[in-house]
């Protein structure tokens, strides 16, 4: 009797008859090469200026995420206050007239400003106030976001930024309030008062410099954040600005080696007398203020990798 198969069931047993054999003549065949691929831990270990290249880019692709934040810290600040926006420019005024009240006492007797002393302490502490804020709302900025740190993946100098934008802008808002005060006062200002802006941006840069190294400083001990508020309210004291700069004895050495009286010095001539009274001592300044803040932001993205585990 002939034995019938359908084509299908003779097609399965002759796949199952060369699949041993198929099987053995791939073995037999040399191995496929992989290709191997090195992958570097962070794009901006480098030393070279590519890295730089890299930093800057990031920096400047993030704009918009560094405004988004500065306009959230902004609404979170001054919401649900009675006094709102007024808080930006509260500390300098009670500051100042505090001093004009003592100096007009004899309490605390003050000579030699070239303006009448309420504009001279109002200045002085509107450039003083740059530092002194952008720098405490630096140092708490990344402790501050932390739940965002651990989150999300985005440039962590934002954050620094982001709250030094804060001092910024309580800054302007002072130098209007001191453009008001000389026709109060009775004074006119030098026309090269309009340049204090400018003459403070290399404070902006040392003040975001320290607020890189002290930011991640707080994210390993918390307390460096009320370390900072306490050397900072004996560190104004240092600087001129309820006084006049010293020029003789121990009190001139100290204040050349202080970081921060070459840009008070400096707002206080533009608007007094026209021209700076220590320019080699103001471009020191600036050189220092351009080195902490290269060194401060190229040490912030070294670690930037660990900042997560910290905070």
């Amino acid at each position: 009797m002939m034995e019938t198969t359908n084509a299908p069931t003779r097609a399965r047993i002759d796949q199952t008859r060369e699949a041993p054999a198929a099987r053995e003549r791939a073995n037999d065949r040399p191995a496929t090469k992989l290709r191997e691929a090195v992958y570097t831990p962070h794009g901006h270990l480098g030393m070279g200026l590519s890295a730089w290249y890299e930093m800057l880019k990031e920096l400047i692709d993030s704009r918009e995420l560094t405004w988004r934040l500065f306009l959230r810290d902004f609404s979170a600040r001054y919401r649900q206050s009675m006094l709102g926006y007024l808080w930006a420019v509260v500390p300098s005024l009670v500051t100042a007239a505090t001093f004009s009240y003592l100096n007009r006492s004899k309490v605390l007797p003050i000579a030699g400003t070239h303006l009448p002393y309420p504009v001279f302490v109002l200045l002085g502490m509107t450039v003083w106030q740059l530092f002194a804020t952008g720098l405490t709302s630096a140092t708490q900025s990344l402790v501050n976001a932390g739940s965002l740190i651990t989150k999300i993946n985005f440039p962590r100098e934002t954050l620094v930024l982001a709250a030094f934008g804060q001092s910024l802008f309580q800054f302007l808002i002072g130098i209007v309030l001191v453009g008001i005060a000389f026709p109060l006062f009775h004074a006119t200002p030098a026309w090269t008062a309009l340049l204090i802006p400018l003459a403070v941006l290399p404070l902006c840069l040392l003040t975001i410099g320290l607020g890189f190294i002290f930011s991640l400083v707080n994210g390993v001990m918390r307390d460096a954040g009320q370390m900072i508020t306490f050397v900072l309210m004996f560190w104004m004291f240092l600087t001129p600005v309820v006084y006049p700069a010293p020029t003789h004895g121990a009190k001139a050495l100290l204040n050349v080696l202080n970081p921060i009286s070459p840009f008070v010095n400096a707002a206080q001539d533009l608007a007094s007398q026209g021209h700076l009274t220590q320019p080699i001592f103001y471009v020191i300044g600036c050189g220092v203020s351009l080195a902490v803040f290269l060194l401060s932001w190229r040490l912030f993205h070294l670690t930037e990798t660990r900042i997560a585990e910290r905070v």
